[in-house]
């Protein structure tokens, strides 16, 4: 297990929310991500955000070469709660805005085929559905020539998404339970696969399925596989106590986050949970959403301050 000491400010789990309320302090970090004798490695670790406020949901571009990301950012009257999708270029460290507009967009993501980035976006009657704006129609980022279109007119409040293909979208939508819902693009219906989930949803490498957090029992939690066809379900692994989030590696195997520690599955073999790195910095106190770059060669990870 290696300890990668550090110092920078932190962050705390994000999520879709109505915009009413101040989000809390968070950071993004990146890391490289390698592997040594059949286990991942992390590297040394930066802080890419570094300022006060909340920066949140990391997610890399399928080119590689950009890291989007959910950001609320000080702009005048009635924004210091409105949250806007950033870019980052990996190569130079520069974030521009992506979207900038009265409504809040949360939780960016990529539609299979590149062409457009889907976001949840809280709408300003409250609102929350799933969007998405064109990705090459500004030669600079900028919200003024990116006109946005509403993906699923009935489906709400919709918290987190997972796309299979560029007309298939499974949805974590908000209820008592929350409910996994996979929908139609072209129809624009959905329907239910599962019900009391966690908010991570990742899809299944190489499988036409998604995974998510189950809760099968008091505090127990499994990663559970889904099938998009007829919603057939198959238990993969118990979660580690404390963990809210998961993603997947190339070779099949998934990294964890609990506490200050990143834990590893491996895909076969002996299964269970490791300690792969402890991140040690009095500026963290817990790490929470991960995500792995598409050549598997950089992590990135949100982290909480401690509470004052």
């Amino acid at each position: 297990m290696r300890r990668l000491a550090m110092i920078a400010l932190a962050a705390w789990p994000g999520r879709a929310a109505s915009g009413q309320t101040a989000p809390p302090a968070t950071d993004i970090y990146l890391a490289p991500l390698a592997w040594k004798d059949g286990s991942p490695t992390i590297g040394p670790i930066k802080n890419v955000t570094g300022r006060p406020g909340y920066d949140n949901q990391p997610y890399f571009a399928p080119n590689g070469r950009l890291l989007y990301y959910s950001s609320v950012r000080t702009g005048g009257p009635g924004r210091s709660t409105q949250s806007d999708v950033y870019q980052m270029s990996l190569a130079t460290g520069q974030s521009l805005p992506f979207t900038e507009t009265p409504e809040s967009e949360y939780s960016p993501a990529v539609i299979p085929g590149g062409g457009e980035l889907a976001t949840i976006r809280v709408e300003l009657d409250s609102a929350q559905r799933l969007w998405s704006f064109p990705i090459a129609e500004c030669r600079a980022p900028s919200a003024e020539c990116r006109t946005p279109k509403l993906l699923l007119p009935n489906l709400q409040p919709v918290g987190y998404q997972a796309w299979v293909d560029a007309g298939t979208v499974a949805v974590f939508v908000l209820g008592s339970p929350p409910t996994l819902q996979v929908a139609d693009l072209t129809t624009g219906q959905s329907r239910i696969l599962l019900s009391g989930i966690g908010r991570a949803l990742q899809p299944v490498p190489g499988r036409r399925a998604v995974s998510v957090m189950q809760l099968v029992a008091t505090n127990t939690w499994w990663l559970t596989e889904v099938a998009i066809a007829d919603g057939a379900t198959r238990r993969i692994a118990r979660m580690p106590d404390g963990a809210d989030y998961f993603v997947w590696l190339k070779d099949g195997s998934l990294l964890t986050a609990r506490g200050n520690t990143v834990l590893h599955r491996p895909a076969s073999g002996d299964t269970a949970w490791r300690v792969i790195a402890t991140i040690e910095s009095p500026g963290i106190a817990k790490l929470s959403r991960l995500a792995v770059s598409p050549h598997g060669n950089r992590i990135a990870f949100v982290a909480e301050e401690p509470t004052r």
